[in-house]
């Protein structure tokens, strides 16, 4: 995320161009989030960059925020997703279980529908000032909402999970 507001639907009177400040910074914000299928709560972390070890961390928070039972992840194939911190957390947690997407199927992955969620609440047509205030703001949204979603009953979880036990 970056301080720079995305713009949609700017209401302004007849003849008049609204004025949009830009922020010319290149300072920015990232974000890991993942979403219970099941649940629509999300887990986020934020970091000071998109790398593996990041990957990683956010990972070992998943696995500590649910260490009862078995996490299998979907992911979008990004390059911070794959590296040797990522293989390493993997190889001593047996539990773990990551699956890519296809390439180019954003569609199929919920988290994206969290995020455009999230951007359209708190990121578009902001007019917060500062960087460290949007990026909390950002983050409480993530932390603080249900994010409903339909792809366990789009691919059948429900009429298969009862035969899984």
């Amino acid at each position: 995320m970056y301080l720079q507001a995305t713009l949609m639907n700017v209401w302004s009177p007849s003849g008049q161009t609204p004025l949009v400040r830009v922020d010319p910074g290149r300072a920015k914000a990232a974000f890991y989030g993942s979403l219970d299928l099941q649940t629509g709560q999300g887990l986020v972390s934020r970091s000071s960059g998109l790398t593996a070890q990041a990957s990683a961390q956010h990972l070992d928070m998943i696995l500590k925020a649910i260490p009862e039972r078995p996490s299998r992840l979907f992911g979008d194939r990004a390059p911070w997703h794959r590296g040797e911190p990522i293989r390493q957390l993997v190889q001593v947690n047996p539990r773990l279980e990551l699956i890519d997407y296809p390439v180019t199927a954003a569609d199929l992955n919920p988290q994206e529908q969290v995020w455009k969620q999230t951007r359209r609440a708190v990121s578009h047509n902001h007019t917060i000032p500062h960087l460290p205030d949007l990026a909390d703001r950002f983050e409480l949204h993530l932390t603080a909402n249900i994010f409903h979603n339909s792809f366990l009953e789009r691919y059948g979880f429900f009429l298969v999970c009862p035969f899984l036990n």
